[in-house]
C-alpha cells in the first residue's frame, strides 16, 4: 500500500520550503515528482532544489503534448515537476509507467479529483440508445468505436479509463483515476484543513489511508511534526483582518446570497449594486491604489462588476492582477496586496455533493467554504505577518471565518 502522507499546516508555515529541504537531502537513488498548481511555483522547485535537476515537461515531441513528454521522461527516471492540470489528465499509459517506477509524488496543494462534466441530458441519452455507452453500477463503459474522434472524444476517453459516472441519472461525473496514487511509492499532499476539502473527500470514497501530519520551523529548516490544530494560532491571524462592518454588506445578509446560482440569475441591478458596492470599499473607504487591490466573484460576472480604476489590464495570457480566480492558493504573487474583497458565497457543486454522499461520503459544506476562502485571503500580506483589509459581504461567510479563529469549525 502506498503511504499517503497529509502535512496540514496553515499558509506560511513552510511547507513548500519542507518539501525543498526534503528533496535536497534525499538519496540519488530516491526520484520525485512534484505537482504545483502554477508554473511559478514550477520555478521556485527547480531552482530551490539544488542537488537534483528537475525537468518540466513540454510539448517538443512527436505528438506535440505535455502528457508524452511527462510519460517519456517517467521512462528515464528524471526528477520532475509540473502542474496540476497536466497531472489531471492521467492516463492508463501514464498508471503503468508509473507502477513500481519507485516515485515518490508530492502535491503543492490538493487536486480537483471530482467534477461534473459538460455534456447535455440529450447527448447522453443518444449514446446510450446507439450502444455507445452502458451505465453499469453508475460507472460508464465505453462499448463503441474504441477509436471514436467525433464530438464524444473527450466522453470516450474518460470512459475508457474507468473514471466517468452517470449519476442519478442526469449528469455525469469524472474522478480523478484512483489508480495513480496506488501506482507510486509515496505520496505527501501539503495544504490546509484537509479534512473539509474535496480530495479528503476523494480518498474516503476510494478508501485510502492516510496519515496527519504538519510542518514546525526546527533550526535553519523545517521538520515534520503531529498535527494539532490547538498550535495554528487562529486567534493571532484573525487579529489582523480588519473585515469592513458598513452598509454595503447589506449586499449578502441572505444566507444563500451571493452563491454561484445566486450570482448567475442577478439581474443588472444588483450587478450594478455589487459594482458600487466594491468602488466604494476600495476608493472611499480605504482609499487603496489598484496595486493594493486584489477581489474575486464568480467568473461569469467578472467583467460586469469591475469598478472604475479598479480593472483587470486587458492582455491575453498571463496571471490576473486585480480579479484574481476564486480557488487561488499556492502562489506568493500577491503578497503585497492588503485591500481585498471577495464577492462569493461558497458552496459545493450540488452534483459533486449528491455523488459523495450517495456514495456514503459525508460532505462538510461549511469547513470546505471557510478552507477556500482561508486559502485565498493568505494570497495576501497577511501570510508576511502584516495586518490586512477585507470586504466580505457574504453574511455567511462572516460568520464561518469567524467560527474558525474560535476553533468552532
Amino acid at each position: 500500500m502506498t503511504e499517503i502522507t497529509v502535512i496540514d499546516s496553515i499558509m506560511g508555515t513552510g511547507k513548500t520550503s519542507w518539501a525543498i529541504q526534503h528533496m535536497n537531502a534525499a538519496g540519488p537513488l530516491e526520484k520525485f515528482i512534484y505537482i504545483t498548481p502554477f508554473l511559478d511555483e514550477v520555478a521556485r522547485v527547480k531552482e530551490g532544489v539544488t542537488n537534483r535537476n528537475f525537468i518540466e515537461p513540454n510539448n517538443v515531441n512527436d505528438e506535440g503534448r505535455k502528457m508524452r513528454s511527462l510519460k517519456d521522461l517517467i521512462v528515464r527516471g528524471d526528477d520532475i515537476t509540473s502542474t496540476h492540470s497536466l497531472f489531471q489528465t492521467a492516463d492508463d499509459e501514464l498508471i503503468e509507467l508509473l507502477t513500481d517506477s519507485g516515485y515518490t509524488l508530492i502535491l503543492d496543494e490538493v487536486m480537483d479529483c471530482v467534477e461534473p462534466v459538460n455534456v447535455k441530458q440529450a447527448d447522453i441519452k443518444k449514446l446510450e440508445r446507439s450502444g455507445d455507452i452502458v451505465v453499469k453500477e453508475n460507472r460508464v463503459e465505453w462499448c463503441g468505436d474504441p477509436y471514436d474522434d467525433s464530438r464524444y472524444k473527450d466522453i470516450r476517453l474518460l470512459a475508457q479509463a474507468g473514471n466517468l459516472f452517470y449519476h442519478r441519472g442526469k449528469f455525469l461525473v469524472w474522478a480523478f483515476p484512483p489508480s495513480v496514487f496506488r501506482a507510486v511509492s509515496r505520496v505527501y499532499i501539503m495544504t490546509y484543513l484537509f479534512r473539509g476539502q474535496m480530495q479528503r473527500y476523494y480518498f474516503d470514497l476510494y478508501r485510502f489511508d492516510y496519515d496527519y501530519r504538519a510542518v514546525k520551523s526546527e533550526g535553519d529548516g523545517y521538520a515534520l511534526t503531529e498535527y494539532d490544530a490547538k498550535n495554528e494560532g487562529r486567534e493571532a491571524h484573525y487579529a489582523l483582518i480588519d473585515i469592513f462592518d458598513g452598509k454595503q454588506n447589506a449586499i449578502g445578509e441572505r444566507k444563500n446570497a451571493l452563491s454561484s446560482s445566486y450570482l448567475k440569475r442577478s439581474d443588472i441591478d444588483v450587478m450594478e449594486e455589487i459594482n458600487k458596492a466594491l468602488y466604494n470599499y476600495f476608493q472611499n473607504v480605504l482609499g487603496a491604489k489598484k496595486s493594493d487591490v486584489y477581489y474575486s466573484t464568480l467568473k461569469q460576472i467578472e467583467k460586469t462588476i469591475q469598478p472604475r480604476g479598479f480593472k483587470e489590464p486587458n492582455r491575453k495570457g498571463g496571471k490576473a492582477e486585480v480579479c484574481i480566480p476564486l480557488n487561488a492558493r499556492a502562489t506568493n504573487a500577491y503578497q503585497d496586496k492588503w485591500a481585498l474583497a471577495y464577492i462569493y458565497n461558497k458552496y459545493m457543486n450540488p452534483h459533486v455533493a449528491s455523488f459523495f454522499q450517495d456514495n456514503g461520503v459525508k460532505v462538510d459544506e461549511e469547513l470546505l467554504a471557510v478552507s477556500d476562502l482561508l486559502q485565498w485571503i493568505w494570497r495576501s500580506q497577511i501570510r508576511n505577518g502584516k495586518p490586512i483589509k477585507l470586504f466580505l459581504p457574504s453574511s455567511r461567510m462572516r460568520g464561518l471565518l469567524k467560527a474558525w479563529a474560535n476553533y468552532e469549525i
